[in-house]
């Protein structure tokens, strides 16, 4: 399904519009992970009409009676698959490594492996900022001292071992929350809809953690049972123009930056991806911390100075891009798209963000830059070899491509703006009377949050909502909601 040529995207105001054996760092080299043609991380689209078929409205359950949805149990969307640990002392390479082989976005951190309580979580914005670190561009904030930053780096780059409790808080994260089994989600979506990503479930009356939800988990389950929740159903048809959603100010990289540059921008930023496009600032793609998966090894090391463009190829190429068939993950919709139409795409693609793009400007085209030849492969790769010291590593210039030659470039357009879960979440928070905190300050908020391993815990007490005001003062605190 083609989208129709929209208007210009004029990026919303206020978004609060009206709406109605351990292993040594140098010794492991564990199996390759399954690749991501089978993974259901990224599921690719071969064609506009085969996406068409799934993004009309959400499944039809006949029988199923309405629900308000706000009093739905957070407990109900708990999967029955094993919550996965990692501990203070893990290795972060043990971590990595089990962050890959099961497809993860994230681990729970317990104190010890007897401990029930989660103290964080480690995810691949910590494993960014950690490669950061050890190539030397990692920026501490003024207030930190940089000595103990450079002896972590000279260990890492030594082959030592580092544990995860060196590097859980070097990523920029949300605060750390915890809720009890039996929360409505109305609690849930209010506060995702202020900027948090992921929460901690734990058993009612105990700190015993059961599960992890997150905004991706909680649109998936929306869209599953949209025809059971009325308030959120009617406003699927609805544009997001017409709803005033989405963000103008878009965090994008050239096609022919290096990804170094990348890495360093979403870190710097407190972002998970960003729209690689070229120079008609038409999209041809998306780079995002999960990708750095394929960057944990030394033999991997060329592909940090390589083109965002090149980086873009051997993600494809790993995908499973061959038999001459385009299969390209679609990462845009546009102003005049429809909600429903936005979110089966997330749902699809597993992406977090969806990028607004208008008609694509003429010659889309960028300089010349390094890619692959069609019949190699970088295979997925086993976790952070000892590293060289920084900028000391070999490049060699692989062949070259344009932006135009991208499986699917053609099919996306100019970048105007951004709509991720958060905003979608505001909007069901909102539709509800619910009152989260504007997302465009909770992104503000997100790149302002500091490094710290700061830890607080809030009690609501008997108030009968979170008092998302913390989540503006303290975006790297710890909140624990309670009956």
């Amino acid at each position: 399904m083609a989208d129709e040529k929209p208007p210009p995207y004029s990026p919303p105001a206020s978004s609060k519009s009206s709406l109605t054996s351990r292993p040594s760092t140098g010794s492991l080299r564990a199996a390759h992970p399954p690749s991501p043609r089978s993974s259901s991380r990224h599921p690719s689209v071969s064609s506009q009409q085969s996406m068409a078929d799934i993004l009309s409205s959400p499944p039809k359950h006949e029988g199923v009676p309405p629900r308000d949805w706000r009093t739905v149990k957070v407990g109900e969307l708990l999967s029955n698959r094993e919550l996965l640990f990692v501990d203070l002392d893990t290795p972060v390479e043990s971590a990595c490594q089990t962050l890959i082989d099961n497809e993860l976005s994230s681990l729970p951190i317990r104190s010890s492996p007897n401990a029930e309580s989660v103290c964080g979580t480690f995810d691949y914005s910590d494993l960014t900022a950690f490669l950061l670190l050890i190539m030397g561009l990692y920026q501490p904030d003024e207030d930190e001292d940089m000595s103990s930053f450079e002896e972590l780096a000279r260990k890492a780059r030594a082959g030592s071992t580092i544990p995860v409790k060196l590097v859980k808080d070097l990523g920029k994260k949300d605060p750390f929350i915890t809720v009890p089994e039996t929360e409505g989600l109305a609690k849930i979506v209010e506060v995702f809809g202020s900027g948090v990503h992921r929460i901690a479930v734990v058993r009612e009356g105990t700190n015993q953690v059961i599960g992890m939800i997150s905004q991706l988990r909680l649109i998936s389950f929306f869209w599953e049972h949209g025809r059971s929740f009325p308030t959120i159903d009617q406003l699927y048809p609805r544009s997001l123009r017409d709803l005033n959603i989405g963000s103008g100010e878009v965090i994008s990289i050239n096609g022919d930056k290096k990804v170094l540059d990348a890495l360093e921008l979403m870190n710097s930023e407190g972002v998970s991806s960003l729209a690689v496009v070229d120079n008609q600032h038409n999209v041809v793609g998306n780079i995002s911390t999960w990708d750095v998966k394929y960057l944990t090894r030394s033999s991997s090391m060329p592909l940090l100075k390589s083109s965002c463009l090149h980086f873009l190829s051997v993600i494809l190429t790993d995908r499973g891009l061959s038999d001459g068939k385009d299969s390209y993950p679609v990462f845009h919709v546009n102003a005049q798209s429809t909600l429903a139409h936005t979110v089966a795409k997330i749902v699809a693609t597993q992406a977090h963000r969806m990028w607004i793009v208008e008609t694509p400007s003429p010659a889309s085209t960028a300089p010349p830059t390094p890619t692959i030849p069609p019949a190699v492969a970088v295979p997925p790769l086993s976790v952070l070899s000892p590293l060289p010291s920084p900028c000391t590593f070999p490049i060699t210039a692989p062949p070259t491509l344009t932006a135009g030659t991208l499986p699917g470039a053609h099919l996306s357009g100019r970048l105007m703006g951004v709509v991720s879960l958060t905003d979608i979440l505001n909007i069901f928070a909102r539709s509800a009377g619910l009152t989260p905190v504007d997302p465009n300050e909770a992104r503000r908020q997100r790149r302002r949050s500091s490094s710290s391993s700061m830890r607080a815990s809030f009690d609501q007490g008997s108030r009968s909502s979170l008092d998302l005001r913390e989540l503006r003062e303290s975006s790297r605190s710890s909140f624990e909601i309670r009956r």
